[in-house]
């Protein structure tokens, strides 16, 4: 199994309800950013988004675990329970946009922190992120209006009047990455930094399957027919809130056509003249990297394992 930044720890005991509040990790978001006691920008950064990360970061008050759950102060918006992490409590916890951090921390996005914070930290600060988000954009019935409410037995948001229930959102995409002898087919979104390619991607539509929809998209995006997509792994992404499904496919025909409103270019790439690519931190950048060592492993062409 492919472990990607961003798993549930094995150690972590998911909850929903904690009756007797105590010694906490504390996840705090402004936004995306989360509160952080860490040093100064000065380790380098695979990302071409993040110029530099700092050289270490923990969650606040690791030094003397607070039990306390007043230190966040009046202006709290909302704190979930996670679960337990080694036996510690973990919560999580969202402030106002205008909020400051306190003494000796910063509001960080979770790319700067990529490698620095404690990786356990790391993965449950995206679980945490995905949640506090659900939590604010669920707050009232989508159906009649009626504020929600949450419940102690599973994570859900239940209306009182209509008795809709709200889970937490997760939005299916699968990644593509296609082969042709010993080139991979590569491409870029207006959005992306400057000279970085990546597999293509795209969501999951209502009634179709995760190959289904492996074909459809690399058909939409470039143009062209493949064949044989092959499950790589799948990874949590809370940007905002998608589960990717890597996949590698063949080539079988067609000259490259980028939809002109999703692809600003795609082209055929050599595995030894590779253009910038995406930072570790993505399953698009393990997924680049495992073809691109079977192809080498193998001297080029079709291969039945990656």
């Amino acid at each position: 199994m492919v472990h990607l930044p961003f798993s549930r720890p094995a150690e972590f005991e998911q909850r929903v309800a904690c009756d007797a509040p105590g010694e906490a990790h504390w996840f705090v978001f402004r936004g995306e950013q989360l509160l952080v006691e860490m040093g100064p920008l000065e380790r380098p950064s695979d990302d071409p988004r993040v110029r530099a990360r700092p050289a270490w970061a923990r969650l606040p008050y690791q030094s003397a675990l607070r039990k306390n759950h007043d230190w966040l102060g009046s202006t709290v918006l909302r704190t979930l329970y996670l679960g337990v992490l080694h036996g510690v409590q973990c919560w999580a916890a969202e402030l106002p946009k205008e909020a400051e951090a306190p003494a000796g921390m910063s509001w960080e996005g979770l790319r700067t922190l990529f490698t620095v914070l404690d990786d356990a930290h790391f993965a449950l600060a995206g679980r945490a992120l995905q949640l506090v988000d659900w939590d604010r954009t669920h707050q009232f019935c989508g159906r009649c209006g009626t504020r929600t409410e949450a419940h102690r037995e599973e994570r859900v948001r239940v209306c009182p009047a209509c008795k809709l229930s709200a889970y937490p959102r997760v939005a299916p995409a699968v990644m593509a990455l296609v082969k042709r002898e010993d080139e991979i087919l590569l491409a870029r979104s207006p959005h992306f930094p400057q000279g970085m390619y990546s597999a293509l991607a795209g969501f999951v539509e209502p009634g179709e399957s995760l190959e289904q929809c492996v074909t459809r998209e690399v058909g939409e995006e470039v143009g062209i027919e493949i064949a044989r997509p092959r499950y790589f792994a799948s990874q949590s992404w809370p940007f905002p809130h998608s589960l990717m499904i890597a996949f590698v496919c063949d080539w079988v025909s067609g000259e490259i056509k980028p939809q002109e409103t999703e692809i600003e270019e795609a082209k055929w790439f050599e595995v030894l003249q590779l253009p910038k690519l995406p930072s570790k931190i993505s399953i698009a950048r393990r997924l680049i990297d495992a073809v691109v060592e079977d192809l080498i492993n193998r001297g080029g062409g079709n291969t039945n394992d990656v």
